[in-house]
């Protein structure tokens, strides 16, 4: 499996995912050198399931603070570490671990490579389809570069830009901040295909919640 040697980490953040964070996290472990688990007030076996395993980095919040502050979190302790890139991915298994390498083959050339799920809409629900076609093309529009999947947490970045970009919204808006924010700094987007997984996990996402979150980031 080819690694960027001593150079790479997934960061993945973590709320009551025990059916599938073992999985998730063990064959990750094939493609980078650390796995860095934020564990978001979880209050399932999430933590249990992985915390024997080699290379994996526990770091706990004592509340359900949402998916940013998880992510920064992480992220902190990622550059802290003097990581060169950073991968960040779900802890659900809607994300497949062996599409890392796509990533890695793609990030030298670019700051930032987010996966794109909107190359194939047979497996995604309508609802979704609708919202992250409408999120990708505000973006887009106040930021001046094409984003094609907005809404993908699947994502590589250099440390470089990453400290540039820190979120500051703790939900799932986070991700759409650090997208504008990336503008600002001129970053290089890249984009590469990877499968749409829905499985029988629920979203954590609330609707209204993301929608006011997202016309927030829009006024930033």
């Amino acid at each position: 499996m080819k690694k960027l040697e001593n150079k790479i980490c997934a960061v993945i953040p973590v709320y009551n995912e025990g059916k599938y964070i073992y999985q998730v996290v063990k064959e990750t472990l094939q493609f980078v050198n650390t796995v860095i688990v934020v564990d978001d007030g979880s209050t399932d076996n999430s933590i249990e399931k992985i915390k024997n395993l080699e290379n994996v980095k526990i770091i706990s919040h004592k509340f359900n603070y949402g998916k940013g502050k998880a992510l920064r979190t992480g992220f902190e302790n990622a550059i802290q570490s003097e990581f060169d890139f950073i991968l960040t991915l779900d802890g659900d298994l809607q994300h497949q671990p062996e599409e890392i390498l796509k990533f890695i083959q793609k990030i030298s050339g670019y700051d930032i490579v987010i996966g794109n799920r909107l190359h194939n809409l047979k497996t995604m629900p309508i609802h979704r389809r609708m919202s992250n076609f409408l999120t990708s093309f505000l973006l887009s529009k106040k930021i001046g570069t094409k984003i094609l999947d907005s809404q993908s947490g699947f994502r590589i970045f250099k440390r470089s830009i990453l400290q540039k970009i820190l979120p500051n919204f703790s939900g799932f808006e986070a991700e759409s901040e650090m997208l504008v924010k990336a503008g600002r700094q001129k970053a290089l987007i890249g984009f590469v295909d990877i499968a749409t997984i829905y499985n029988d996990n629920q979203s954590k996402m609330k609707s209204i919640q993301a929608i006011i979150g997202f016309i927030k980031v829009l006024f930033i």
